[in-house]
């Protein structure tokens, strides 16, 4: 019996280099498992669209859709939904995060950029107007903790609050007013930068707007790494036994 096809399904960018980097992963899959077939498919921007690579499939196919997508937001509970939901034998497996893996791979981009236990930490997300995509990102930032004494907030940059300028005007006043007794919890040391840790998948418009919210530094996004690919297929196995059993 063949194994369902893995339809990853991206959110689109008009970024080159992003499109390029999400191509890259989504051959990362096709590489680590040469006998799985691998389709592409988008829930905006870019084709082809997700609603009619399902409508495609075959008779007698099945597919998992596997969201190339950080957290459960809109996308994942409508758009994939939808669209899973109209075809009998397809399956929605999980996002890529939260994940530990995930929160070790923005420790290594932090280290790569000298980030130091003074400087203040900000988890930048997209953002997404359903309140679970936000859980999410408030649960890698704990993940995040974990690995780091740092300072560390979550922020976004759209439909969710803090804004990521929100958060790095915060920690610029907390560093400000943090020497003496009036010092709040967890303030900045004196000194310390602020330092936006991309939480996004690839170059694109929201990791273009993170330059200009007046950090001290910005980290790249998650990709490229092989350990996108490889969650990715854990959640298509997850869901490929949750289906058969």
């Amino acid at each position: 019996m063949n194994s369902p096809i893995l339809i990853a399904c991206a959110h689109g960018t008009s970024s080159s280099q992003g499109a390029a980097e999400v191509n890259a992963l989504r051959a990362g899959l096709a590489a680590l498992r040469p006998d799985l077939d691998v389709r592409e498919a988008y829930v905006d921007v870019q084709d082809p669209d997700l609603t009619a690579v399902v409508a495609g499939l075959q008779a007698g196919e099945s597919a998992v859709v596997v969201p190339l997508l950080l957290s459960v937001g809109y996308h994942v509970k409508v758009d994939i939904a939808r669209a899973v939901n109209g075809r009998p034998g397809t399956l929605a497996a999980a996002p890529l995060g939260p994940d530990p893996r995930l929160a070790a791979l923005l420790d290594q981009r932090l280290r790569k950029a000298g980030v130091n236990d003074n400087d203040a930490v900000i988890l930048a997300g997209a953002g997404s107007s359903d309140a679970t995509a936000a859980e999410n990102v408030e649960e890698l930032a704990g993940q995040l903790r974990a690995l780091r004494s740092n300072r560390i907030v979550a922020a976004y940059g759209a439909s969710a609050k803090p804004s990521v300028p929100e958060a790095v005007a915060m920690l610029r006043a907390e560093a400000a007013g943090g020497a003496g007794a009036g010092r709040s919890a967890g303030a900045v040391d004196l000194g310390g930068r602020v330092v936006i840790a991309s939480y996004l998948l690839a170059p694109g418009f929201f990791h273009d707007e993170l330059a200009k919210a007046g950090a001290d530094l910005v980290t790249a996004p998650l990709l490229p790494s092989p350990v996108l690919a490889e969650i990715a297929l854990a959640r298509y196995d997850a869901a490929v036994a949750a289906g058969t059993s």
